[in-house]
């Protein structure tokens, strides 16, 4: 006898659901393809200048004020109208920018500016070719490798998200609000950023607290000479903040043998060749009462619980950043969705006894490590 094999039963197709599905697709489409227009229109100047002409605003008009192309302006105007970035009056013809838009996509001073998130988003694009041979080698992707608007757009976002909580909420949230105290009342503290990028963060904590010394520590030598200009147009000197070239295991020590009061990680600690290192040379570094402050992005330890919008992005962002990074180095690819629970792990391998969630965002969480 021969065994037949089982026939494979015909599935219908449930036409709500693919319809369903296709509607989220079109919005997707529109979504990518419009956001390289956003990066265009900040590039050029066009929301600036719509914000600045103070009333609705005609193709030409706006045109001619960007010394720009009417015809390009005009499609570029009816797709930003289509995705509600502005408002169009079809009985003028003309188009308006909400102030309340005005404030995330041309105003470089509102805590919701959010254009560096589309030149994150551009270096994607940019860097596909370079993250379609890693999917198949499972090598990594060096920081300092990616795109350049990586960088900078990661430096604006984090002034975004850093400029509304890091001075306001983060630092108050420490040891029981002892940290901000000291930082406060004390003075002559001692603070070390590590894998401070741009700066911004180191720069925003020293021009909160004149009385104590800030270092900035980072791998990516463009970033530190970025962060030591910067520091300087804002007028912090050598004595209040310094910059330099270091890795997150051999960053030095300050010459005191007291160590550093305050060690702070921003988004990064989870992308590093060796987070556990990390830790424990941080540890190293602390004064026996200090304190180490991680923020990292908001995650839930479970993968179903981070199945929603958020998380999306964040795991779209570990993808072609945070994974690559850290293989690039032989690392644990922890990624940006590690959790409470794998940061925990992370520091608590690194000698430390005390870790707890100190506050949360909508987009981080703090966490705080004591020795």
């Amino acid at each position: 006898m021969t065994s037949s094999s089982p026939s494979t039963p015909s599935q219908t197709i449930d036409n709500q659901k693919l319809q369903q599905f296709m509607e989220k697709i079109l919005s997707d489409f529109g979504g990518a393809a419009s956001a390289v227009l956003v990066y265009i229109g900040d590039k050029l100047g066009l929301y600036k200048a719509m914000s600045d002409f103070g009333k609705p605003i005609t193709s030409p008009e706006l045109a001619n004020s960007t010394g720009t192309s009417e015809r390009y302006i005009r499609e570029w105007l009816a797709n930003q109208a289509a995705g509600g970035y502005l408002v169009y009056d079809s009985s003028s013809q003309r188009y308006s920018l909400p102030f309340e838009h005005a404030q995330v996509l041309a105003n470089e001073n509102s805590p919701v500016y959010a254009v560096g998130g589309f030149q994150v988003l551009m270096s994607f694009y940019r860097d596909e070719p370079k993250i379609l041979d890693v999917f198949k080698t499972g090598k990594g992707i060096a920081w300092g490798d990616h795109d350049k608007d990586l960088f900078e757009g990661t430096g604006k976002f984090a002034t975004l998200i850093y400029t509304a909580s890091l001075v306001s909420s983060w630092i108050p949230s420490l040891d029981n609000g002892k940290v901000e105290q000291k930082l406060k009342q004390e003075g002559n503290l001692k603070v070390a950023d590590i894998g401070c990028g741009y700066g911004t963060s180191t720069i925003l904590m020293a021009k909160a607290y004149p009385n104590s010394k800030f270092y900035g520590y980072d791998s990516h030598p463009a970033s530190i000479e970025y962060a030591r200009n910067k520091a300087k147009e804002e007028g912090l000197d050598e004595d209040r903040i310094q910059f330099e070239v270091a890795s997150s295991t051999n960053f030095p020590a300050p010459k005191d043998p007291e160590g550093y009061d305050l060690i702070t990680f921003f988004d990064c600690l989870h992308d590093m060749e060796d987070p556990q290192g990390a830790a424990a040379h941080a540890l190293s570094a602390l004064k026996s009462d200090g304190t180490v402050m991680i923020v990292e992005p908001f995650a839930n330890d479970k993968l179903e619980e981070n199945l929603n919008p958020l998380g999306r992005m964040m795991y779209a962002a570990s993808t072609m950043i945070c994974i690559p990074t850290s293989l690039g180095q032989n690392g644990p690819a922890l990624g940006a969705q590690a959790g409470e629970a794998g940061i925990s792990r992370v520091v608590k391998a690194g000698g430390f006894k005390h870790f707890k969630r100190a506050t949360q965002t909508s987009f981080n969480i703090v966490y705080e490590a004591k020795p």
